[in-house]
């Protein structure tokens, strides 16, 4: 995607990356990813972030073709992770009179990733500080732990668009045709998921300001409905549930803990529960599982034992929702173990690690295979649940 017009005067100049099989090496990302890159043509010249080294020559194309035979004046620095700012020195190389603009932090971080002598040409902002390029007028706006203790936002005043960072970005590239609310958010909370506290401040700093596109640096350029993503974004950042039905994450052996599970979302429908998903998290992408356990305001746990506590997958799932604030939400135990049941004790701990989370009292314990007492006791589970 060469030279797409953000407006007149701003150039989007990223790059796709369909064949990247895992983003950050770790999240699966079946569509893979953008890389975001902007350049606003004024008097002054602006670039807005770089890109990842896997499409450094492309980006760097890109760029070339939208300056037109001119010269950069700035090189705004938003985020100092690789997969935007891996030619930062390539750049910096190619066009000797351009200056860099960052934080203090930022600068910190090029002289850790690149061997380079910035000294000359840093420009160092704060919070409120503003760049004249012509028309055009920047306000930098900190943003601390979204995700990165460097990272800052850019206000562009004149055409009222902000530069996001890596907020309100998404998995997927430019090209794909798919939902941008499920796979934001499996985005937002794997990846700055545990700064809510951090993604609130900068909304407040946002509010009130007139703002008629986002720019992020993954994923589509956002210029309608903002008041859908922006309260999204409240509401993950909030750590509230977008719907109050229930999600059932399940880690079973040999299948028996799997059809109490399967059982307990026929009891769920039963029940008038429209909202409700199920997953195996022995082979659902953990990110995936995370999204939909921030989505849902109730869920369900249930999992074999294994080891003396709880077997790995569902262990494993937990600790994911530990490291990442999992909070405010209402919780049902299910376990299996055939001669020493230990799933719903292990669960239990690693939930008390978690804040406001509400657990039903009853626990529905199932001795290898699933009776027609197990079932009524599922149809209990699911009525304190639901109260």
């Amino acid at each position: 995607m060469k030279n797409t017009f953000v407006t007149d005067t701003i150039k989007y100049i990223g790059v796709d990356d369909a064949d990247i099989d895992l983003f950050e090496s770790q999240y699966k990302v079946p569509n893979g990813v953008s890389y975001n890159s902007y350049v606003i043509m004024d008097e002054k010249i602006a670039v807005m972030d770089t890109a990842d080294k896997r499409r450094g020559k492309e980006w760097a194309e890109n760029l070339e073709a939208a300056l037109g035979g001119r010269t950069p004046d700035y090189l705004i620095v938003s985020h100092m992770e690789p997969d935007h700012a891996a030619n930062i020195a390539n750049v910096a190389a190619k066009y000797p009179s351009m200056q860099i603009v960052g934080n203090v932090k930022t600068f910190t971080m090029i002289g850790q990733f690149f061997d380079i002598d910035l000294d000359d040409r840093k420009v160092v902002v704060k919070e409120g500080d503003t760049l004249e390029l012509g028309a055009h007028t920047l306000k930098f706006i900190m943003a601390p732990m979204v995700h990165w203790p460097e990272v800052m936002m850019t206000y562009e005043m004149s055409e009222k668009i902000l530069f996001a960072a890596d907020g309100f970005g998404k998995f997927g590239t430019i090209a794909s045709d798919e939902d941008w609310d499920d796979e934001a958010r499996r985005y937002y909370f794997n990846i700055v998921g545990k700064y809510g506290v951090q993604v609130q401040n900068v909304l407040k700093k946002l509010a009130g300001v007139p703002v008629n596109v986002i720019c992020p640096l993954h994923g589509p350029v956002l210029n309608k409905d903002l008041a859908h993503y922006l309260g999204l974004y409240d509401t993950w950042s909030s750590y509230k549930p977008e719907t109050d039905g229930v999600f059932i994450a399940y880690a079973s052996i040999h299948g028996h803990t799997k059809a109490a599970a399967e059982k307990l979302a026929e009891i769920f429908k039963e029940k008038g529960v429209k909202d409700l998903e199920i997953a195996d998290v022995s082979r659902t992408d953990i990110s995936e599982c995370v999204s939909k356990a921030f989505r849902y305001g109730r869920i369900v746990f249930a999992a074999a034992s294994y080891d003396a506590g709880v077997f790995a997958p569902m262990h494993d799932f937990l600790s994911h929702l530990i490291s990442k604030g999992y909070k405010n939400r209402k919780v049902a135990l299910v376990e299996n173990g055939s001669w020493g049941p230990t799933a719903a004790k292990t669960m239990l701990a690693m939930l008390e690690e978690m804040k406001n989370i509400t657990i039903c009292e009853n626990t529905v314990t199932i001795r290898s295979a699933m009776k027609a007492a197990d079932v009524e006791k599922l149809g209990a589970l699911a009525d304190e649940l639901l109260k």
